[in-house]
């Protein structure tokens, strides 16, 4: 199945208005706002947010990538253990992921010290967390498929004879 071409494009740009994206699918004004109002209230569409590069923000947090494996519960496998995880507020993403860990967990903070207190006092001190891995994000260079700095053009050198 694949996803409808009205999602792909709010997706990509939720800034067109409904009468943008009637125009670019060939839909009525009314047809978009209809769609568009349902995926709202049935959960589909569950949000919107600016894509913001933090360097010319000035946002100073820290953002780390946190691999966790956990003890699967009987009945739930990971799902209840995932849910509590992701609720904290220093969770911006949580991933059930295949490989050599069980979740990716993005995790914010003000600083290093933030994000190991938050690793060590909280995560790592659930029952059913077996080990974790933290990664701290350097540098980012796309974001939600939007590149944060366009690469400098390499000056081509003259060619002479």
């Amino acid at each position: 199945m694949t996803i409808d071409p009205l999602l792909q494009l709010l997706r990509r740009k939720a800034r067109h208005t409904h009468k943008e994206l009637a125009e670019i699918l060939s839909l009525s004004e009314e047809d978009v706002r209809a769609r568009v109002a349902e995926w709202e209230r049935d959960g589909t569409i569950v949000g919107y947010q600016a894509v913001i590069d933090p360097v010319r923000a000035g946002d100073e947090d820290v953002s780390a990538f946190i691999e966790v494996k956990l003890t699967p519960e009987r009945g739930g496998g990971f799902d209840r253990l995932a849910t509590r995880i992701a609720r904290f507020d220093q969770v911006t993403s949580c991933y059930l992921a295949s490989g050599g860990y069980d979740l990716m967990v993005v995790v914010e903070g003000e600083d290093l010290r933030d994000v190991a207190r938050f690793v060590s006092e909280k995560l790592s001190t659930m029952d059913g967390v077996l080990s974790t891995a933290t990664h701290f994000r350097l540098k980012a260079y796309k974001e939600n498929g939007f590149l944060l700095e366009e690469p400098d053009e390499p000056e081509r050198l003259p060619v002479s004879p």
